[in-house]
């Protein structure tokens, strides 16, 4: 027959609360390492994804606006160099 034996219960239960502390420190350092992250970037003057895209968009549309300009140009020029 076996006993379990007081000092390894206790090991036990002090492995289980250095478990639950560094749990607790870890979260913690993570919220802290966040924030200080959070604060650089914004001294950095960062944009958000959702501003990229947009400014990304917009500049898309106005290169394919450009192209589209500078086809017609095209055309009238050679309508023009036809006729004339």
């Amino acid at each position: 027959m076996q006993t379990r034996s007081p000092m390894f219960d206790d090991l036990a239960q002090l492995l289980t609360s250095a478990a639950g502390a560094a749990q607790g420190v870890r979260e913690e350092v993570e919220t802290m390492v966040r924030a200080q992250v959070e604060r650089a970037a914004d001294q950095l003057d960062l944009v958000s994804r959702e501003e990229f895209d947009a400014v990304r968009a917009m500049a898309v549309a106005a290169q394919e606006r450009a192209d589209a300009l500078e086809a017609e140009i095209a055309a009238l020029k050679e309508a023009l160099g036809k006729d004339a």
